[in-house]
């Protein structure tokens, strides 16, 4: 008898882990402020099942600050599901991932499924004083001039990433020690051809230290000034009307003239028909 409920014990617990799935979550434990954070996830759940990838920060309370969907394509533990977590804008400290079940009914996880990983975003960018203009016009764009505290004679790694996000720049430049604050003098000049947000990354031998933004706007639009017009005034003159010919005027016949010609007209008359 005892033999039979153990094996049925053993049933119970090969169901249970059979009936169970299987998801794991992957990020970095830390990322430079403004980088992506790029999260793997992978799970056997069954394809179409809905979750979650939530962002949180993490201090006395924990403060959701992203959040997107995931849906499981392929119910395949090697089959990697990729999230990218933007952190552009955050300030350095801890945060928290987390994967939350939103499909329907109860999610069974096995026990060695992994839903939550603690990240750390590092941000030093509060050790960084920039002297030049935030925001240059495209003739004097790109100077970047500053300090970085503590620096010294040392190196800084200065990155320029254009508004597409291309990298325009990329190399390391020598400091030079200010005697007051013992603070690492930079200068460099990158130019740079359109208008836009040029993102300016700066590292030294400890790493990341934080990202400053330069704007370049556009240039205005000069207004073309409508050039006056003289319109000439023509002048039209009509030829002259030539001076008629005087024409003869016919004086009227006098009635005994007509008389006489009547006179004539019928003596011919006459004279025709003594003839015939």
């Amino acid at each position: 008898m005892k033999r039979i409920i153990l094996i049925a014990l053993c049933l119970m617990c090969i169901t249970g882990t059979a009936s169970a799935y299987g998801i794991y979550l992957n990020c970095p434990e830390s990322v430079q402020a403004g980088s992506p954070l790029i999260c793997v996830i992978n799970s056997d759940f069954a394809a179409g099942t809905a979750f979650n990838i939530v962002f949180y920060q993490t201090r006395t309370t924990a403060t959701e600050v992203s959040s997107q969907p995931l849906i499981i394509q392929k119910s395949d533990l090697s089959f990697n599901h990729t999230k990218i977590l933007e952190t552009k804008g955050f300030p350095g400290g801890n945060y928290k991932v987390e994967v939350q079940y939103t499909g329907t009914g109860d999610a069974s996880y096995r026990s060695d499924s992994k839903t939550m990983q603690l990240v750390k975003i590092i941000d030093r960018s509060d050790e960084i004083t920039i002297t030049s203009p935030m925001t240059q016009t495209q003739d004097e764009a790109l100077r970047i001039e500053g300090s970085i505290y503590k620096l010294g004679n040392g190196g800084v790694k200065i990155e320029v990433r254009g508004p597409e996000g291309d990298k325009l720049f990329d190399e390391w430049i020598a400091s030079k020690e200010s005697v007051q604050s013992g603070a690492g003098v930079f200068t460099k000049r990158v130019t740079v051809f359109r208008p836009g947000d040029y993102d300016v990354v700066f590292s030294d031998d400890k790493g990341y230290i934080g990202t400053k933004t330069f704007i370049v706007p556009a240039p205005p639009t000069q207004a073309i000034s409508a050039v006056p017009t003289t319109t000439a005034v023509v002048k039209t003159t009509k030829p002259p009307v030539p001076t008629p010919w005087p024409t003869a005027t016919q004086s009227p016949l006098s009635p005994i003239t007509a008389l006489i010609g009547i006179a004539v007209a019928g003596l011919v008359a006459v004279l025709v028909m003594k003839r015939h």
